[in-house]
């Protein structure tokens, strides 16, 4: 959706790559991005640093990351 958004529909992995190289302290919404099936894509401590971040601002989130689009999707 971002891609698309950007105008971009086909560059979802620029999207990522941008979203990794975000320096330290950025006030930028990274945590709110999941992948196309719900689901946090990171692994490790990334992934619960992004779950934490979720999960306090109200986002339900399952045991393997996932989360329920239908409820959490954002509609531009």
């Amino acid at each position: 959706d971002v891609a698309r958004l950007a105008g971009s529909p086909r560059a979802a992995r620029q999207v990522g790559g941008v979203l990794k190289r975000l320096p330290e302290g950025s006030t930028l919404p990274w945590h709110r991005v999941v992948n196309r099936h719900g689901a946090i894509s990171l692994t490790g401590p990334d992934l619960q640093r992004q779950r934490q971040a979720l999960l306090a601002e109200g986002v339900v989130v399952s045991g393997s990351g996932q989360i329920d689009l239908q409820r959490y999707r954002w509609v531009y």
